[in-house]
């Protein structure tokens, strides 16, 4: 959340169980969309979009109105179990 917001504004995070997936979308007041980074071993921040994409089976980013964005994710339940 270090990048997504504009000073003086808030950011939204929203969950959705249905009985095989989770959603999660993050919504904030900037409209530029996120890029994974290249990073070094020592670096200790800029990893976010690459755990994602490795964890979640799903992701993207959509255009929030009036303003901003919003990333969102989704995870399947393993095994036939519900989430």
């Amino acid at each position: 959340m270090v990048h997504g917001t504009v000073p003086g504004h808030g950011f939204l995070v929203k969950l959705d169980a249905q009985e095989e997936t989770v959603r999660m979308e993050v919504h904030d007041s900037r409209r530029r969309h996120p890029l994974a980074r290249q990073t070094a071993d020592t670096d200790t921040s800029g990893r976010g979009l690459i755990l994602v994409a490795a964890l979640a089976d799903g992701w993207g980013v959509q255009d929030r109105a009036p303003s901003g964005k919003i990333v969102w994710c989704c995870f399947k339940a393993a095994g036939g179990t519900t989430a």
